[in-house]
Parts: structure tokens; C-alpha cells; sequence
């Protein structure tokens, strides 16, 4: 069966269906070596894996502070699961099918940080609201508000939700202070809604280079969701949950006194353009090391200085200006040569692959790499563990 629709063929049988389908296939392939993989194809090194997971929630023990990572990084409910057995408090979502995989899978408190309109996603999210704590929505506006109580009361369910605050993105949510507080009172009044605290994502602060000057961005930009958690609980609001940080700022956002839980995503992957942001101690950010990469084939030599790999703009993320490195052959260098094809030369003191050698690329942006496949094959060592679906890929649902 073809990568690109071993889950397309089950996604009309449902979330079982796949499931199903995806635990016989990885059955098949346990054990099987490296070698045996059709490439392109999405890999993941469990040892990394496992550690980036380790530190994260070593962190967030020593400070106290919870973590609820974001699946929009990996969309795969088996991670969802190794996460939440770590100690994550549910995960984070961005879109409602993300939302509807996570809770088929067994995951509870699943927040959509995304906000919604359309009349079809929230009656979607109402019924998925069937058990206290399953999930939450962020809202940031009276509309969605007014939308989200007529339609939690049409259905007699109760939902949980959070005031969504804008702290510097200027993309979704409302301003903090008195602006929150009237929406926090709004929701008050909403028979059917019940409010469970603040979230307030800074994601210019994520990705701010330097760790002293990341430093800076976060704090200032968190300082006012700070202050409006103070005033929702001066005005007697319920504000037990205050959701913010990121990947960049984990070991900056947990320190702060009223960071109740971290919206990491990217760290159990990590990417060419987060190692860039730099860490504590030098200018590449080695806190978690890349688990995530592209295998791929070089399919032809014809020219001295290049060769062509099956990997082009369908196989690794061209969303960003960073390309993906090649794994152990930092002479070597990747572009995009089309949807199928990429390009790699090399630097005067190294030498070009040859023709059937395999390359591994470490991922340029993560989130949207692992979009771009159905599955992971999961490595321990050179060897297939496992092989996890990826859920709610947007090419299933005809967008969000």
C-alpha cells in the first residue's frame, strides 16, 4: 500500500478502522531494518524521543508546573498517549478533527486553541464536551462566546472554557485586563459554559534568538497575562489554569509564579529552525535533540556536482528559509527540485553520495513535515518498533 494513502483508504470506517488497519501493518513491519523502508519516509528515533520527553517533564516537575503539549506537531495519538503517561495533563490541539482523534483515542483534557465560528466545528466540540474535563475551547470574543452558549444549551452539555488573551502575536484573542474581564463575566453568565482560567500564547516570543533576549520577549510578553490572572481572582473569576509557553521558552515560562502549564510542541521533535534559536549555553539550541527525519534515496548521479534524492516539496517542509540537514554529512546541503525530487551538493572537502546510498534529513519545521505523511516509523536503533498513524492530516477533513 502506497505512504501517502495507507490512512485515506480508512478514514471512512473511522478513527477504529485506521486504528485497526495501522496496528496490523505495524506487526508486519516490526523488526524489520532500516534498509527495508520505501522512501521517502518520515522516521523517528525513539531514544531521542524518549529522552526530549524526560526532560521536559523532569522541568516542569521541579518547578511545579504542568505541561500540555501541543498535537498540531505531531497529529499522532500514540505520542498523545506516551505523553500523557509522563505526566502531561492532556494536550493541545488546533483544529477540531485534531480535537476529535485525540478524544477517540481515550485522551482527556484536550484544549483547542484555535478559535472557531463556523456553526458545524462548534456543535463538534459540544459533542465532544460529553464528560467533565474532556475538553476546552480558548475564546476570545462576545460572538464566540453568545455561539458557544446557544449551541452547549441546544445540546444540554456543559463546556469548559478559557479566556484566550493576545500578549503580542496580534493574531487571535482578546487584550488582557478589563477587556478579558468583561469577556470572563460574559462567560460567567453562560449557563452552559464554565470557566476554567486564561490562555495567553506568545509566539514571537518562541522563536527570539539568544536565550538572555528570549528571555526578555516571553516575560514581557506573559507580564500582562500574569496581571489578568490576578484580576480575574480579585473579581472572584475562576482562574486555575493559566496556559502559555512554548518549545523556546519551556525552561523561562515554567519559572514564572501563575504559569500553570506549558502548550510545548515542537520539543519531543525539534527542527533545523528551532536548533537556530540557541540555548543556555551556546548558540544552538541542543536542550532536545532531533528525533524527527526524512529517509530518503538518491535516485540519480548524471551530473559531477549534484545528485537527486526522491524527497522534493511533497516529502520536507519548504515553509521556512531553513533547509533540512543531512543527518551525520554536514557537507552535504538540500534544496527543493521540484514536488518529487530535491538537490544535494557538497561542500569542496566532501564527497557526493551515490546512486541507491540513503540519506537521512533532520526536518526543517516539524509541524508541517509531519503533515506531509500518513505514518511514523518508529526506530529503535536500526530497527522498525513501530508504526504510528498520524490523525487529521488537513487533506482528510478538506481543512479544518
Amino acid at each position: 500500500m502506497r505512504r501517502r494513502t495507507f490512512l485515506t483508504s480508512t478514514v471512512s470506517a473511522g478513527i477504529s478502522g485506521s486504528l485497526g488497519a495501522s496496528q496490523a501493518l505495524a506487526e508486519e513491519w516490526k523488526g524489520r531494518p532500516r534498509s527495508a523502508i520505501p522512501t521517502p519516509a518520515l522516521l523517528l528515533d525513539l531514544d531521542a524521543f524518549d529522552g526530549n520527553l524526560r526532560v521536559m517533564a523532569e522541568q516542569c516537575k521541579k518547578t511545579g508546573c504542568g505541561f500540555r503539549p501541543h498535537a498540531k506537531t505531531h497529529k499522532c495519538p500514540e505520542i498523545a498517549r506516551r505523553q500523557v503517561a509522563a505526566g502531561a495533563l492532556g494536550v493541545c490541539v488546533a483544529t477540531v478533527p485534531e480535537a476529535e482523534a485525540m478524544v477517540a483515542a481515550g485522551i482527556r483534557g484536550v484544549l483547542l486553541t484555535s478559535p472557531i465560528m463556523e456553526s458545524g466545528k462548534i456543535a463538534r466540540m459540544v459533542a465532544l464536551a460529553g464528560k467533565e474535563g474532556t475538553v476546552l475551547l480558548a475564546l476570545g470574543h462576545a460572538r464566540q462566546v453568545e455561539r458557544l452558549q446557544d449551541a452547549a444549551a441546544a445540546a444540554k452539555a456543559t463546556v469548559d472554557v478559557l479566556v484566550d488573551l493576545d500578549v503580542g502575536d496580534r493574531r487571535t484573542g482578546i487584550l488582557p485586563g478589563k477587556p478579558a474581564l468583561e469577556l470572563a463575566r460574559r462567560i460567567q453568565k453562560g449557563k452552559n459554559l464554565r470557566l476554567r482560567g486564561l490562555q495567553a500564547y506568545a509566539g514571537h516570543a518562541s522563536h527570539t534568538v539568544g536565550f538572555e533576549r528570549r528571555r526578555k520577549v516571553s516575560r514581557q510578553a506573559l507580564q500582562p497575562a500574569l496581571e489578568t490572572r490576578e484580576l480575574f481572582a480579585q473579581n472572584k473569576l475562576p482562574a486555575a489554569i493559566l496556559s502559555c509557553g512554548s518549545t523556546g521558552t519551556y525552561n523561562i515560562d515554567s519559572e514564572l509564579k501563575g504559569v500553570t502549564e506549558l502548550q510545548v510542541g515542537s520539543f519531543i521533535f525539534m527542527d533545523v529552525d528551532y536548533r537556530r534559536i540557541g540555548g543556555k549555553s551556546g548558540d544552538v539550541y541542543t536542550d532536545f535533540q532531533p528525533s524527527l527525519t526524512v529517509l530518503t534515496t538518491v535516485v540519480s548521479t548524471t551530473h559531477p556536482d549534484r545528485v537527486s534524492i526522491d524527497a522534493g516539496t511533497k516529502a520536507l517542509d519548504t515553509t521556512v528559509p531553513h533547509r533540512g540537514q543531512a543527518k551525520g554529512k554536514p557537507h552535504l546541503s538540500y534544496s527543493p527540485f521540484g514536488d518529487e525530487f530535491g538537490s544535494v551538493t557538497s561542500t569542496k572537502e566532501g564527497k557526493l553520495p551515490a546512486i541507491g546510498e540513503r540519506l537521512e534529513f533532520i526536518v526543517p519545521h516539524c509541524d508541517p513535515s509531519a503533515n506531509l505523511y500518513d505514518r511514523i516509523y518508529a526506530m529503535r536503533g536500526d530497527r522498525v518498533e513501530g508504526i504510528w498513524p498520524l490523525a487529521a492530516r488537513r487533506e482528510f477533513h478538506g481543512g479544518t
